[in-house]
């Protein structure tokens, strides 16, 4: 009587196919061996893709062959595709089990080794699951570029975004509170350039943000956040964006200003400037140290009964200040920026007379945008017709193609953040009056806020110190 061990495997995605179940499988190899005289040395379950051989249990299996030489004759399995859904590799373990003595067979699919032809059949076999595993992979690929190409999100939603089903089974990405706002903050920082990527992520962690650092960064270049989708590219189409069915959290004006700012086209407004710094330490950042002209950072030392705080230099020169003192004496420096009274109506004056100013050069920006649209789509016209005259080669078309085209996109964003309308006088008035009754008091001001709006208050007062 012959001996067979009984392979049984079942893939993740197979589990819930009832035809494939290891109970199914372990049912009808069983009956099989009653009905032939065959003898069950061992079953062996298997839950793991037949791609290659690199499978546990087939592993512990082929050692044990090797172990008990001649304790077994057959491999038992239901079809082919439990052995193996790689050619390649299925032939080279039968003449592996071949040298063992061991004979493979699938029951529903029975083929005679011996016979040359056989072969042949055994490769449609093996290569018709993968082919059909291929066809579906690929139908998936398109129709998950099809739903992009309509402005679907087809993946779990990003930091600041959270997937939900709509009425009628619509998928959609839709914007996630607190973090949405937290992003767009982040947004706003980058595009600024006072601050590292690593100080703006760290800033954004204590106001709530969930995310790792390498998380933020591709947050960062992600287009999503802006309403847009990014179709990969494939074949001979070329990367590009499309416009998303989701809510954009940024603006798409803001996104370029933030990539520019990555890119390292964007002067740092504010250079050496350290994260928001201690209650005690405010100004830790913005010091010069008078003995070597570094930037002075700020720490607390631990007395007998409290934390002492100074301003120091990180340099030899050993520089260092108590942090009491030197903030008294930023306060009193700050009371010489405090507005008098009676020069407060000529700054209102002069602020709404620079405004109207402002709204009538946007209007001449807008024009100017609009020229560089019209003359980068005339670029692409005469390119069109030089290709069409033979003049130029399709590879140079496409290069000035795809470059106009990134060009107009980045116009027509700023484009669109353009005022359209302006303010009515008596907003303008009302908002200008508010802001210049709080610079009349705004050594008062900085006195009784918290450390973040201090912060924003002394780089207002170190920018005019360095405009003068």
């Amino acid at each position: 009587m012959k001996i067979a061990d009984l392979y049984i495997r079942v893939s993740t995605d197979e589990q819930a196919d009832k035809g494939y179940s290891q109970r199914n499988q372990e049912e009808v190899l069983r009956r099989h061996c009653e009905n032939n005289h065959i003898s069950v040395r061992k079953v062996i379950l298997e839950d793991h893709s037949a791609k290659t051989f690199n499978r546990p249990e087939w592993s512990k299996l082929l050692m044990l062959l090797r172990k008990q030489r001649g304790k077994t004759d057959l491999i038992l399995f239901t079809k082919w595709d439990r052995f193996s859904r790689n050619a390649p590799d299925a032939y080279q373990m039968i003449n592996t089990l071949k040298i063992l003595n061991v004979e493979p067979q699938a029951i529903e699919q029975p083929l005679d080794m011996s016979v040359p032809e056989n072969k042949i059949m055994l490769a449609i076999y093996l290569t018709t699951p993968e082919v059909e595993n291929d066809r579906r992979s690929l139908n998936v690929f398109h129709g998950m570029r099809r739903a992009r190409k309509e402005g679907r999100f087809m993946a779990t939603a990003p930091v600041g975004y959270v997937n939900q089903i709509l009425e009628g089974g619509i998928k959609r990405i839709i914007p996630r509170e607190p973090q949405a706002s937290i992003i767009q903050w982040a947004f706003k920082e980058v595009s600024e350039n006072r601050f590292s990527i690593e100080q703006v992520w760290k800033q954004a962690r204590e106001k709530g943000l969930s995310c790792n650092k390498s998380t933020f960064w591709l947050a960062l270049r992600n287009p999503v956040y802006c309403g847009k989708i990014i179709i990969p590219r494939y074949k001979d189409e070329e990367t590009y964006l499309v416009k998303g069915l989701h809510e954009p959290i940024i603006s798409e004006s803001l996104f370029y200003d933030v990539q520019e700012a990555l890119n390292g086209r964007k002067k740092r407004k504010e250079s050496g400037t350290k994260l928001v710094s201690l209650d005690m330490l405010p100004l830790r950042g913005y010091l010069i140290c008078s003995k070597c002209s570094k930037i002075l950072s700020g720490s607390a030392s631990k007395g007998c009964r409290q934390y002492y705080h100074y301003y120091h230099c990180s340099s030899s020169c050993g520089f260092r200040k108590r942090a009491e003192e030197v903030n008294d004496t930023f306060v009193q420096g700050l009371k010489e920026y405090v507005l008098n009274p009676i020069a407060a109506d000529l700054f209102k004056a002069v602020i709404i007379d620079a405004y109207q100013d402002t709204t009538k050069n946007e209007h001449l920006i807008r024009k100017q945008y609009i020229d560089q649209v019209t003359a980068l789509t005339n670029k692409t016209t005469r390119a069109r017709e030089l290709l069409l005259n033979g003049d130029i080669d399709p590879p140079d078309y496409k290069l000035v193609k795809n470059e106009s085209e990134s060009k107009i996109s980045i116009l027509e964003a700023k484009i669109s953040e353009l005022k359209g309308d302006v303010m009515p006088s008596w907003e303008l008035k009302d908002i200008v009056n508010k802001s210049i009754d709080l610079l009349t008091k705004i050594d008062v001001i900085y006195c009784k806020s918290n450390s973040e709006a201090k912060r924003k208050i002394i780089l207002v007062r170190f920018t005019l110190k360095n405009s003068r």
